[in-house]
């Protein structure tokens, strides 16, 4: 009898971790959503192939940058903050079969040209209206960012 109790002990330990793990992940997730100027985006690094690995995120505008959260971190700060003043939107195109895995149906793909890097943005079609408006709506003296 006692040799079956150290394992199922162990084995109730790690779902208890893992159950807490996973509430504090939602917890954060929640918390992150219910903030002003927050959407759901996905967040693309490419490379000169267009190759790169799609994040599922949490965006977040502030005064002068966008910020976003990787949604599967404990981190309470930023994974990437974008500038107002280096982002530029390349181009909006729909997501097809490929991106499917990675990105909810009915999203668009916005490429974008941050300094001297590429990334990729999937987000609903509201969000990027958002997205251009916020980018449009910078303080006198700055130019839209919108090629």
């Amino acid at each position: 009898m006692g040799e079956i109790l150290l394992p199922l002990a162990v084995l109730a330990t790690l779902v208890t971790v893992l159950v807490g793990l996973w509430a504090v992940i939602l917890a954060r997730r929640l918390l992150l959503a219910r903030g002003v100027g927050t959407f759901d985006c996905s967040l693309r690094r490419t490379n000169r192939r267009g190759g790169g690995t799609w994040m599922l995120g949490v965006a977040r505008y502030e005064a002068n940058r966008l910020d976003w959260f990787r949604v599967l971190t404990l981190s309470p700060r930023p994974t990437r903050s974008l500038a107002r003043e280096r982002l530029v939107i390349l181009d909006r195109r729909q997501a097809d079969e490929v991106h499917s895995y990675a990105i909810l149906p009915g999203w668009v793909i916005v490429s974008c040209a941050y300094g001297t890097s590429m990334l990729e943005l999937a987000m609903s079609e509201a969000a990027y209206n958002g997205l251009a408006t916020w980018l449009e709506s910078a303080p006198p003296g700055r130019t839209a960012q919108i090629a």
